[in-house]
């Protein structure tokens, strides 16, 4: 067992340092002219800025929670009551979490210009290679401190698993205020932006002119650098807990085997995903989207190889985990079939969401006929795609229980999960090549690099989806492993869907996803009207604006932008934490209803996820489709009908979406933290 202690912190450490290095890497690099080192200074500050303010209404939070495990746990005791410790893996757990988005988001700052300037000066693969790389350091600061942070918490701790949850809790916290808040800021300043520059102005995309667009660039990385970063990091290490927590719970080996297991199956992952970025070059002319792809798959197929080593050299040939025997090649195949979901949802994400193929190519012919049709068009695109990730989340639920129990869930979610350093560096791969097209049009470079990073960037974008789709599926199976360790904390062998507890509990909970989105898409609009009435205004009072004679005041746009995401994410946050306690203490419905509420969440926040996200990016890469010279091209009246659909998907896909993934997580954790009191 003594290995446990030290696997997981030596395998964050090599993700760390292969991020330093490739820091050292990108730092290296020209960032270009004077004109390229301003705007790219002004988007790092506005995004280091808006982390700052987050951090500070987070730290209360945080503070507040430390200062309630430390209560309740001198309050408590028995052998299951909350133990006040609960409170220092909160502080780790949270403390990681928030050093990883601020680490990818300096980076991400930093190689958007540099991206740029390759473009200009080198030409696609070598702006391609400065993109992932920037991507990939957000990926590693994810795997790594998630490694290196639960490897602590172990170590003091292996002995008692409800300290250990507490680490996820922390994770958790700070991932729900990156996705809500981080979501509503970009957001804010995309839809003022396309509104007021695009549709009402009649200026291209990142045209200087709109005082929105850095903003809209800085809203980029806070919603897709830093705060996928954050949901992923808390699903990666939530997986992880939820397994050892039922390896220890059903006693997996005579050594603790079972929570060995998927810590060094997660080890094995990180390794895979650094040797998979060396795989991530395209010859100039090639098509990036394969070379990405390529970097992917090498990972995936060497995590399996690994996952089979596990599963036979270190699990018991046989073993007992509740009722049933297993096998250790049954686990094996329980983490096989994790991981092929995961990649399977990412694939049916691309075809929902790339304008490849016919989803997206269906909205855009619907944007000739005007807005309303191309907004029928992308709702039921998005209704529809719900079916399939709903059959391969079910399929791998059944594939995994039937191979290993509920230990093989858990071990399922690791599955899917244990390739994260990979599959973030893909998707923060996306708002680095955004940024970098931004600044080549504001910079006034020449035609031919934006032709470079739009190619990029068309690529990021469905990455981005894909992402999004993996975010979704893996938090459905993160999910279901904490709720499977709630129910073995608090003592419930079966739910019976015929105690009115549980069904009220159904309902409340299949209720939230709806209320928590309408809450968060209304924030979006507060927002967004604010940035577009001072957008309006600066076009109307500067004088010389439009003519390309004044400057705008880009300040005042980041600031509204930060001071509507930091106020309007304080109530949607607070009702993921307090319901799951409100319920389980309320006398005559407690742990039972709380099941309830959990089930419920957990399906209708799924499917309202993959409604959103796929939605969302179908509307975005019809508008794409249409700007390439398809349907009229720009200008056109299906152009403008496109740029609409588009802005009402943005909080779809970049807002309530995302941060579904959050709340179905978080409302679990805060249960199974909680599990004693109930």
């Amino acid at each position: 067992m003594s290995a446990l202690y030290y696997l997981a912190p030596a395998a964050g450490a090599l993700a760390l340092l292969f991020a330093y290095i490739l820091i050292r890497r990108i730092i290296a690099i020209d960032p270009g002219n004077e004109k390229m080192r301003e705007i790219a200074a002004a988007i790092n500050s506005g995004a280091m800025a808006f982390l700052r303010r987050q951090y500070r209404t987070l730290i209360i939070f945080i503070i507040t929670l430390i200062v309630v495990f430390c209560i309740v746990g001198f309050v408590t005791s028995g052998p299951n009551s909350m133990k006040p410790q609960t409170a220092i893996a909160f502080a780790i757990g949270a403390f990681c979490s928030i050093l990883a988005g601020n680490i990818g988001m300096r980076v991400a700052t930093k190689a958007n210009v540099r991206t740029a300037n390759a473009a200009y000066t080198s030409g696609l693969n070598k702006a391609l290679n400065i993109a992932f790389s920037g991507g990939a350091v957000m990926g590693m600061s994810v795997v790594g401190l998630g490694l290196l942070g639960l490897g602590v918490v172990l170590a003091f701790f292996i002995e008692d698993n409800s300290i250990v949850n507490g680490f996820a809790l922390g994770a958790s916290s700070v991932a729900l205020f990156g996705r809500v808040g981080g979501g509503i800021y970009t957001k804010a300043a995309d839809v003022g932006a396309d509104l007021v520059g695009k549709v009402e102005a009649g200026i291209p995309e990142d045209d200087p002119r709109n005082p929105a667009v850095i903003a809209d660039n800085v809203g980029d990385n806070v919603g897709d650098v830093a705060g996928m970063g954050s949901d992923l990091f808390e699903s990666y290490v939530g997986s992880i807990i939820a397994a050892i927590a039922l390896g220890a719970g059903f006693s997996i080996g005579a050594h603790g085997e079972g929570m060995l297991a998927p810590v060094l199956i997660a080890a094995i992952g990180v390794i895979a995903s650094i040797i998979g970025v060396f795989f991530v070059s395209a010859k100039e002319g090639g098509d990036p989207q394969k070379s990405l792809n390529r970097g992917t798959l090498v990972a995936t197929v060497l995590t399996i190889a690994g996952s089979l080593a596990v599963s036979i050299l270190i699990l018991p040939a046989t073993f007992k985990a509740g009722h049933n025997v297993y096998t250790s090649l049954g686990v094996f195949f329980a983490t096989l079939a994790g991981l092929l979901v995961g990649f399977s949802i990412g694939k049916i994400t691309e075809y929902y969401t790339s304008a490849d193929y016919k989803p997206v190519k269906n909205i855009a012919q619907a944007c000739e006929t005007g807005t309303a049709t191309n907004i029928i068009s992308g709702i039921a695109t998005g209704m529809g795609s719900t079916a399939i990730p709903i059959l391969l989340i079910a399929a791998g639920i059944f594939v995994s229980h039937k191979c290993a129990g509920l230990y093989g869930i858990a071990l399922a979610a690791v599955g899917m999960l244990s390739t994260t350093g990979m599959v973030v560096a893909v998707d923060a791969y996306g708002p680095i090549s955004d940024n970098s097209g931004g600044i080549a049009e504001m910079s006034k470079l020449p035609h031919s690099v934006r032709e470079i990073t739009d190619k990029l960037d068309s690529v990021g974008n469905t990455t981005a989806a894909i992402g999004k789709g993996f975010a979704i599926g893996s938090a459905a199976l993160t999910a279901l492993a904490l709720f499977t360790a709630y129910t073995q904390a608090v003592g419930i062998e079966t739910i019976n869907l015929l105690d009115p507890k549980v069904v009220i509990g159904l309902f409340l909970g299949g209720m939230l996803p709806f209320l928590f989105s309408s809450m968060t898409m209304q924030s979006v609009g507060r927002a967004a009207g604010y940035m577009i009435e001072e957008v309006r205004r600066q076009f109307r009072e500067i004088p010389g604006l439009m003519k390309g004679e004044g400057k705008p005041d880009y300040a005042k746009c980041v600031d509204i932008s930060a001071k509507a995401a930091l106020s309007e994410m304080v109530l949607p946050s607070l009702m993921a934490v307090l319901v799951p306690l409100v319920i389980g203490l309320m006398p005559g419905l407690g742990k039972e209803c709380l099941a309830g509420l959990l089930a419920g969440v957990l399906v209708s926040g799924f499917l309202l996820a993959v409604f959103m996200a796929n939605s969302g990016g179908a509307w975005d890469n019809a508008k794409k489709y249409i700007e390439e010279g398809h349907h009229g091209g720009k200008g056109s009246p299906a152009h403008a009908a496109a740029v609409n659909g588009d802005t009402v998907g943005d909080p779809f896909k970049d807002t309530s979406g995302p941060s579904l993934n959050i709340l179905i997580k978080l409302m679990t954790i805060i249960a199974l933290v909680f599990a004693p009191l109930f």
